[in-house]
């Protein structure tokens, strides 16, 4: 009994003793903590020059830190290496033994610490496409990499897979996109690409490494966009309660360099950041989640303004949609303003409206503008927009060969028409006459031609685009003639 009671306690001792978390003075490597300025991550150890790391995760117990080297010394396949913590120590770093023949990338621990995400190919000899794949962990031996499927898979490459905490998963796709796949009732759904502002922001391929929060309340990936330090730089976005994500802001020059930036992934206990910048692997503290939360979202466009075209004569209005821009700080934030493009004043006839965000006036001429509108917020940070205001002559008065000794005013045609039909009139002499087109009420609808003109006749164009259908009169008019006909507008 003596012997037994023994045996289990040493079991007990020993099981204990396996289990005990590291240190606090051994954790990350018992490097010092960075502050809010980047500092390289492991100097020497991870971070080596000549070599480009790509990516680092640590197992949420702390004692498992996975890494991978894209090139080493020139650029090749990509490939994963390992630190173990045993028996009170680090040991030396290792290839793991599910790279061995094949590309392995982004690895991401996920759950208990007993699963690695990342992005590999399948087969054996380094060929096939990059696959979003994982290994599990039994004891210390982990399996080879098995496919998560498809989807999330395509036949095309995926690179760095995020794992949040209903097991769905965040990717770049292979056109460069930040892409999620919703993982529903133990399958994953087909992949929906993040739509802007997240992706789109410009036209350059960025592949994204997004690491998204285990609740999805934030995002930080890498972009090119305007105002950045330089290449790629790494970006934060919040989820907002309506399922988008913010407008995102720079991390700033604390984090973004010069260089390309890059897999900005957060360790288990949320408290530092790790990710790559000139070829090293760097690490930071996380305080900027919450900070920049607080700081203005800068509005941006949603949806273009279409450009406009319209007739002379034709009272013009048309309003902005308020979904054409986006202030993620709250709703009614946003002021309103509109000149043209070069930031003179809007012609004399064009009226803006700031409050209604309507334009409207009676062009004088036909002409061509290019309009700005500019919103800006309550810190005084603004977006905007241009589109292009065309004003046509519609209607076009056309001389015919030969003459007529009389006045007449002829049945249009065709008739009814849509849109465009042809008036033809005459005149014995020349004078000036006047075309006009009203409705039932009399009310003038468009003036077609005002002015002099030889005797001959004449074919005048009249578009009824504008108008809706209906019976309309046209009236020609001189000193010494006046007559008017019924013409039919259907739609």
């Amino acid at each position: 009994m003596k012997t037994l009671i023994t045996l289990i306690l040493s079991i007990f001792i020993a099981s204990v003793c396996f289990s005990q978390p590291i240190p606090p003075d051994s954790l990350y490597l018992g490097l010092p903590r960075p502050g809010d300025s980047a500092v390289i991550f492991a100097p020497g150890l991870i971070s080596i020059a000549g070599r480009k790391e790509s990516a680092v995760t640590i197992s949420p117990d702390g004692k498992s830190i996975i890494y991978s080297i894209e090139f080493y010394p020139s650029p090749g396949n990509p490939y994963t290496m390992h630190i173990e913590y045993k028996n009170n120590k680090w040991q030396p770093p290792e290839n793991t033994s599910f790279t061995s023949g094949r590309k392995t990338n982004e690895p991401f621990f996920a759950f208990n610490g007993n699963r690695i995400y990342m992005s590999a190919n399948l087969t054996l000899n380094q060929v096939g496409t990059m696959d979003l794949a994982y290994v599990t962990r039994n004891d210390t031996v982990w399996s080879q990499p098995v496919s998560m499927g498809t989807p999330p898979n395509t036949t095309s490459d995926q690179y760095h897979p995020c794992i949040v905490a209903d097991t769905s998963v965040y990717f770049s796709s292979s056109a460069g996109l930040i892409t999620c796949s919703r993982y529903h009732n133990g399958a994953y759904l087909p992949r929906v690409t993040i739509p802007y502002p997240v992706n789109y922001a410009n036209t350059t391929q960025t592949w994204g490494d997004p690491y998204v929060s285990p609740d999805e309340s934030y995002m930080i990936f890498k972009s090119t966009r305007p105002g950045g330090f330089g290449g790629n730089d790494l970006y934060i976005s919040y989820k907002k309660q309506n399922g988008k994500w913010t407008n995102p802001k720079n991390l700033g020059n604390k984090i973004n360099t010069q260089y390309d930036e890059r897999a900005g992934d957060v360790t288990p206990d949320g408290n530092y950041m790790t990710f790559g910048s000139n070829d090293d692997m760097y690490w930071v503290s996380t305080g900027f989640v919450n900070r920049l939360r607080q700081t203005n979202f800068i509005p941006y466009l949603m949806y273009q303004i279409p450009n406009k075209t319209d007739s002379l004569g034709h009272v013009i209005s048309f309003t902005i949609p308020d979904s054409t821009f986006v202030d993620d700080d709250g709703n009614n934030t946003l002021t309103y303003s509109a000149a043209l493009k070069n930031g003179n004043p809007l012609p004399s006839w064009l009226q803006f409206n700031p409050s209604t965000r309507t334009f409207s006036g009676l062009p004088v001429s036909p002409e061509t503008d290019s309009i700005r509108v500019t919103v800006t917020d309550t810190a005084n940070a603004t977006a905007n927009c241009v589109f292009v205001l065309k004003i046509e002559n519609h209607t076009s008065i056309r001389q015919l060969n030969g003459g007529l000794n009389d006045y007449k005013l002829f049945q249009n045609y065709p008739n009814p028409f849509n849109p465009s039909t042809t008036i033809k009139f005459s005149l014995p002499k020349s004078e000036f006459v006047s075309l006009i087109i009203y409705d039932v009420l009399g009310k003038e609808v468009e003036n077609v031609f005002s002015g002099l003109l030889k005797a001959g006749s004449y074919n005048a164009e009249f578009n009824a685009a504008n108008i809706p259908s209906g019976i309309y009169f046209y009236s020609l008019k001189s000193n010494s003639f006046s007559d008017r006909k019924k013409m039919v507008v259907l739609k």
